[in-house]
């Protein structure tokens, strides 16, 4: 295996109002980074190597002339890693008045793994999941 250079990974979501977007994702745990935050988008940082770019929906435009899916619509869900049953929980009680949806789909707890999801105010799909490290799959 080759020595590579670190990798991040930067998701860009289209919002229809910055401020309470920024509100919802600082009570899901992530910090802002004002270097690249202003009044158009915001950088949102769950980790080093993960990172969140909330965009206005007009900022959005200046990327794609795609149109931008409602909320009823689902193109992907997006997972991030807790370090335990309490933490998942302890997060989506967080967000549970900040403008999202919590349980969008059945809480799972299959032992090795437990997970639950939410969404934001714009509709875009989060999981929230722990595994046990030690649990063999299969």
């Amino acid at each position: 295996m080759t020595n590579k250079q670190q990798r991040m990974i930067f998701i860009n979501l289209p919002v229809k109002d910055l401020k309470a977007s920024m509100a919802f994702y600082q009570a899901l745990g992530f910090d802002n980074n004002p270097q690249y935050t202003d009044n158009t988008a915001a950088c949102m940082v769950w980790s080093d190597s993960i990172h969140v770019m909330l965009l206005t929906q007009d900022k959005w435009r200046s990327f794609t002339s795609k149109p931008i899916a409602d909320s009823n619509c689902s193109e992907v869900m997006l997972a991030l890693t807790c370090n335990s049953q309490i933490e998942v929980d302890t997060m989506l009680g967080r967000v549970a008045n900040k403008g999202g949806t919590t349980d969008v789909m059945p809480p799972r707890d299959l032992g090795f793994m437990y997970s639950r999801s939410l969404s934001d105010a714009d509709g875009h799909i989060w999981e929230l999941f722990w595994m046990n490290p030690a649990a063999q799959c299969g």
